[in-house]
């Protein structure tokens, strides 16, 4: 029995199913209407409130799919969901000199509406005679029990209406908001978790290309940014679609209060270089409302801690597992690479013990490097957004030569040296370690030699400013910079 079936749901099925196992996968929203633009414009899902927010598969997840389901990935191509190639993305810099490497085909990423990835990957899990979605059915209650030696072991859930449903294993896809801890609490089982803010709000708005029109051609403004006070970028989508989305910091509130009306939301975009031409209405037009999303959490949970399992027969996959900030885009593959990571221990050993800490050690493996890595870059974000609020703040001198040195060094290093992109971006995709590239001692050789230059002989490497600062922001969009920054002052 699965609980919930976003895509964390889904995933597991698509793992599980070529297993021979019966999945039922219990969904407390209604099933979508039929076609993925129907679906985009009318599903609801309060399980997802993601839905119609930007995302992509990233380069491990693609690659997951087109290895062990490649009629799947076949199926979101003729949806309309397409790849954009580690080409598509290069430096002007690197444009020039630019010669393929065969690793580079692995760093495809997949970009879509999710309700366009769920709609095709609930089409085709359902498809397999093994696994059934049962739409409509609100999950209560876990049902368990101990056995001889004192340990709880998971039976089933408990319905709306008090039916139960007893199954061999349990798999928590529920998502963010799933009761599960509480559950477990209730029946004794003992976790552990680490956590804390993101420190970041979400906006997103969809648009449409008009009749006739095509995306901007990817040249010298940046569609991506990050100007301290507001984080930015583009998402292509399928179907001439695409989506914006900021990322506001929290302390940030009266932009975060303006920045739902749909006025400022897209005068916003008329101030970034790089997005201004994919939201002028000429060439598009918005498709939807501006939609939010707060409450963003990192978080962790040890479902065995210290090697002794909480409750035997019972896995957790997904946001209800392990919380990342979307900001990354790794949500989706933390659940795909979790779902086939059980599998794995599912089939190694038929020992339910072993098969709750083995899955916990095989989580912590694959994904703990790119979550702590996440945790300590929400933390300095959250830091220079606050600073970002002071005029007076001055940085410690160790602040500002590390600042100097990504700026400087690392962002300059690889928008001219290929081998260098090629790292940044395997570990952003996840096909590498968070910071493995930048370790090795060639690279950082690269870095201090480029650095070593000063900026005077680099200047053309610099990508163009990708927005105002904050005061000129503020002020094109009617807001009080000063009456803010008095207020934070005050808080603090």
């Amino acid at each position: 029995m699965v609980l919930g079936a976003g895509i964390a749901g889904l995933c597991t099925a698509l793992a599980l199913a070529p297993t021979g196992r019966r999945i039922n996968l219990l969904e407390r929203d209604l099933a979508p209407p039929d076609g993925v633009e129907a679906t985009f414009d009318h599903w609801s899902r309060r399980g997802a409130s993601q839905l119609r927010h930007s995302h992509a598969f990233l380069a491990r997840l693609r690659q997951l799919i087109a290895t062990e389901h490649p009629a799947l990935l076949e199926a979101l191509e003729a949806a309309g969901a397409r790849e954009l190639r580690f080409a598509d993305g290069l430096p002007e810099p690197i444009k020039k000199t630019y010669v393929a490497a065969p690793q580079d085909a692995e760093m495809s990423i997949l970009v879509s509406r999710r309700s366009t990835l769920e709609f095709i990957i609930r089409r085709y899990v359902e498809a397999h005679a093994n696994v059934a979605i049962r739409s409509g059915a609100f999950v209560t209650g876990l049902i368990s029990e101990r056995d001889a030696t004192g340990t709880l072991v998971a039976r089933g859930l408990t319905l709306e209406g008090g039916e139960t449903v007893l199954a061999d294993l349990v798999i928590d896809a529920g998502g963010r908001a799933s009761p599960m801890t509480d559950w477990l609490a209730e029946a004794g089982a003992k976790i552990t978790e680490e956590g804390e803010d993101c420190a970041i709000l979400y906006y997103t708005r969809f648009y449409a290309l008009k009749p006739g029109q095509s995306e901007p051609a990817r040249g010298a403004a940046s569609t991506t940014g990050d100007l301290g006070y507001l984080k930015f970028g583009i998402f292509p989508a399928d179907n001439d679609t695409f989506s914006f989305t900021l990322a506001v910091p929290e302390v940030e509130e009266a932009l975060r209060a303006a920045v739902m009306r749909p006025d400022i939301f897209d005068a916003i975009c008329g101030r970034l270089p790089g997005v201004a031409p994919w939201t002028d209405p000429e060439r598009s037009t918005p498709v939807s409302k501006v939609y939010a999303m707060g409450d963003l959490k990192s978080r962790w949970r040890e479902m065995a801690p210290a090697g002794q399992p909480a409750m035997l027969n019972l896995f957790c996959v997904g946001d209800s597992l392990v919380r990342t900030n979307p900001l990354y885009g790794r949500g989706c593959s933390f659940a795909a690479i979790e779902a086939h990571g059980l599998r794995d221990v599912l089939t190694g050993t038929g020992d339910p013990a072993n098969r709750t800490r083995a899955y916990s050690a095989r989580v912590r493996t694959d994904l703990f490097a790119f979550y702590a890595d996440m945790v300590e870059q929400d933390r300095g974000a959250a830091r220079r957004a606050l600073a970002g609020l002071d005029p007076d703040h001055r940085a410690s001198w160790r602040g500002r030569l590390l600042r100097r040195f990504l700026e400087d060094g690392v962002a300059i290093a690889v928008r001219q040296d290929a081998d260098l992109l090629r790292g940044a971006m395997r570990a952003f995709h996840m096909l590498d370690s968070p910071r493995g590239w930048l370790r090795r001692p060639a690279s950082l050789a690269r870095i201090l030699a480029v650095w070593a230059r000063g900026r005077r002989a680099n200047a053309h490497l610099y990508a163009p400013k990708s927005g105002p600062d904050r005061p000129a922001m503020f002020a094109a969009l009617g807001l009080d910079a000063a009456a803010d920054l008095a207020r934070v002052r005050a808080a603090a």
